[in-house]
């Protein structure tokens, strides 16, 4: 029960194809499973895929027909798990015991179904979704397509004798909803990101060391061949596009702050590291953010996670 076994998906998605890029989410469930993981972590919003076009093709632009096309073949390929979207991937992780972190583009039916969301989805090994986080603030030019998020992923959940949570991206340099987590117990941290070592090569350490947690950082990776035919306005999105726009970065970093895997660049690959529960008590010894070293009494964070609808009916 002290160990486990973890499995980072580096992948690249079908770029806003849903059904393809499930198809390869699919298998590296397969191969992780066969592979005895007990918990496989993606990047965020692999499913279907980045808006890299914002940056690419003036994602700024008002009342453009271009940016409107995009976004309409974006929502098209989000993700509703409420109609099923999920079950084959929450199949597989009952089939091979197997815990998911998936970072997801959701189509939220009680927001109406036609705003979008960068949401992490945990789906335990026993098949069952336990958590769906909104991200709470999208970043920069992500405000032009994701909607902001609310505090009900908030949550974190038991696997064998670890404690897991988990933020997108930029969430993880916010230290309030860093600590929403710590207070449930976290000791296994997953931050998800779209890709890059830049982005995870020292908040992932960072995180360890104030938490005395391992992190698992886990991105996608995204090449110029990664974009298929019959995208809306390929050629302009192609026109600025370098030949890697993300080159991974996934790494594991232990509870004293200490690189046990470090960041993997430009490589389609799954990462597979155990990682030992008494590492945590080890250095929780020395110091406890949320507990011995902690003073609530002078202060203290409070949580709101309430699901946000804009309507609540009372029949």
């Amino acid at each position: 029960m002290n160990t486990i076994k973890v499995a980072l998906a580096q992948i690249a998605p079908v770029w806003l194809n849903k059904k393809a890029t499930l198809e390869k989410i699919e298998n590296s469930i397969e191969e992780a499973g066969e592979n005895s993981a007990e918990l496989i972590a993606f990047g965020e919003a692999l499913l279907p895929g980045y808006p890299f076009w914002l940056a690419l093709t003036n994602g700024t632009a008002w009342n453009s027909s271009v940016q409107k096309e995009l976004h309409a073949h974006y929502v098209l390929n989000s993700v509703i798990i409420e109609e099923g979207d999920l079950e084959k991937v929450c199949q597989l992780c009952k089939k091979h015991k197997i815990a998911a972190y998936l970072g997801i583009i959701e189509r939220a039916k009680n927001r109406g179904s036609h705003s979008i969301y960068a949401s992490l989805v945990y789906i335990n090994e026993k098949g069952e979704i336990k958590s769906v986080h909104r991200k709470l603030r999208p970043t920069y030019d992500e405000r032009l397509t994701w909607a902001p998020g609310d505090g009900n992923g908030l949550q974190v959940h038991s696997l064998k004798a670890f404690t897991v949570g988990g933020l997108n991206c930029w969430e993880n340099w916010m230290p309030l909803p860093r600590t929403a987590l710590y207070g449930q117990g976290e000791n296994l941290h997953v931050a998800v990101w779209p890709g890059s070592d830049h982005n995870t090569r020292d908040i992932t350490r960072f995180i360890a060391r104030e938490s005395r947690s391992y992190v698992v950082s886990v991105s996608s990776l995204m090449r110029k061949s990664d974009f298929p035919q019959g995208t809306p306005h390929l050629e302009s999105i192609l026109e600025n596009a370098p030949d890697m726009l993300t080159n991974g970065g996934s790494c594991i970093a232990g509870p004293d702050g200490e690189w046990i895997v470090e960041p993997v660049i430009n490589e389609e690959k799954i990462i597979y590291q155990s990682l030992d529960f008494n590492r945590v008590l080890e250095e929780r010894q020395n110091f406890d953010v949320v507990g011995h070293y902690s003073r609530p009494d002078v202060t203290k964070l409070i949580v709101n996670r309430e699901r946000q609808s804009t309507v609540e009916f009372n029949d």
